[in-house]
């Protein structure tokens, strides 16, 4: 099936007389027949026993998005964040190191430069755009990811995902992607050699501003068992002595990524919220197809203001990473816009407050055109320097670009800037 089909039928088929509509399974819990029957779910679990670790629900929408990006399972999670820490937490454990690109999300950067620190794990920073043997040289003997994000948030720099693969794997670590801007409309990771993704489902695949919710999907391509990772090939004492090479083979990764983590952080979203995002899901295509069109659109208009520093946008021919978007996101570089507003910090911010239709909020990737101020807001804890690793100007503005009509978006930019 094409991508439009998946995002209608995969993951659920309705039986004879069954609903038409994947349907709620609002319950915490599951009855069995005798004791005997329980007692193997705790040794294998091959079926639902108790909603902090699946859902019958959520458990649909782990198999589209899975099917989606082209990956053997999914685990769905409560938040982005969560899907962030669970994927680098599933392969580090205190004492370990991974890398991480610099032009991630400000969030993202404080997870794992903060807290991880503080779990004993070691985020090791570097520049995408730097050479394969620079980036190399960040590698230790610990070291078991790496991380970067297809689209950077804010800085919307195009990961060269087959170069990172290839310095990832000539390592002997997965390269893990946050996939959320470019969603796997737009691009599929796993085809340039990642080996696992994650995505705030918050953005656009639910699209809706309705739910918080993330996701990790296994591609199942990554050798586990190449000497760096003993939790994997070794019994896990906490589940009965399973080894999870050996029992689930190429599943490995997102199977012990459910047994372990969620059953011990229970971040796992509620079958409502899964419901919600099922529905964004399903009109995913349609949604990113008119993201691109109005963002490519606007984005030109931002281009010919002469109030505009600079724009970022990789559908523009004149971006930094044009080329690079035709060969990863050949369909559309999503919605959002970065844009950096002559007169730095104060103007950016009369520009924001002068927009009528446009909504002043933390979020992104909605239906609905909004922006933000990544230095004063999402970033806000970065020090000056971090933030200029992570491509942040004081006078950049995020603008993600929704699906009113574009006239009426660029009628409101027009107002806004004429206020400055």
């Amino acid at each position: 099936m094409r991508d439009e089909t998946k995002c209608l039928r995969s993951g659920y088929k309705p039986e004879n007389g069954a609903p038409g509509v994947m349907p709620i399974v609002q319950s915490t819990t599951y009855v069995f027949d005798n004791t005997a029957e329980v007692a193997g779910l705790f040794d294998m679990p091959t079926a639902h026993m108790y909603s902090r670790f699946s859902n019958p629900t959520t458990e649909v929408v782990e198999k589209k998005i899975a099917d989606l990006e082209g990956g053997v399972g999914a685990m769905c999670t409560s938040s982005g964040q969560a899907a962030s820490l669970l994927s680098i937490l599933n392969v580090c454990n205190a004492g370990d190191s991974f890398v991480s690109t610099s032009t991630i999300y400000g969030g993202t950067v404080n997870l794992f430069a903060v807290t991880l620190k503080k779990l004993g794990i070691e985020c090791i920073f570097v520049d995408a755009e730097a050479s394969e043997e620079e980036i190399s040289k960040a590698f230790k003997p610990n070291t078991k990811a790496m991380f970067s994000e297809t689209l950077a948030n804010p800085a919307l720099c195009v990961l060269d995902i087959e170069k990172m693969a290839r310095i990832a794997h000539a390592n002997g670590v997965p390269l893990i992607v946050d996939n959320t801007f470019a969603t796997p409309i737009l691009c599929k990771p796993f085809e340039f050699g990642a080996d696992i993704v994650v995505h705030s489902t918050t953005k656009y695949m639910d699209g809706h501003a309705l739910q918080g919710g993330g996701v990790i999907v296994d591609s199942g391509n990554f050798d586990w068992t190449n000497g760096k990772f003993p939790d994997f090939t070794e019994p896990d004492e906490s589940y009965h002595g399973v080894v999870y090479t050996k029992e689930f083979g190429n599943m490995a990764y997102i199977i012990k990524a459910r047994m372990q983590l969620m059953r011990d952080f229970g971040c796992y979203p509620s079958a409502h919220s899964s419901f919600l995002l099922n529905i964004g899901l399903e009109t995913l295509p349609v949604r990113m197809e008119r993201y691109c069109s109005n963002a490519l659109k606007v984005a030109s208009y931002f281009k010919s203001s002469d109030k505009i520093e600079s724009v970022i946008y990789p559908g523009l021919e004149s971006d930094a990473h044009h080329e690079r978007a035709k060969k990863y996101l050949p369909k559309g570089t999503s919605g959002v816009i970065s844009i950096v507003i002559k007169g730095g910090k104060a103007n950016a911010v009369k520009f924001m407050d002068s927009l009528k239709m446009a909504s002043n909020e933390v979020h992104v990737a909605d239906i609905r055109t909004c922006v933000l101020h990544p230095a004063s807001e999402t970033h806000r804890q970065l020090t000056d320097e971090q933030l200029i690793a992570a491509g942040i100007n004081p006078g950049m503005v995020r603008f993600s670009v929704g699906l009113e009509h574009v006239d009426d978006i660029i009628e409101d930019i027009e107002q806004a800037l004429a206020a400055i």
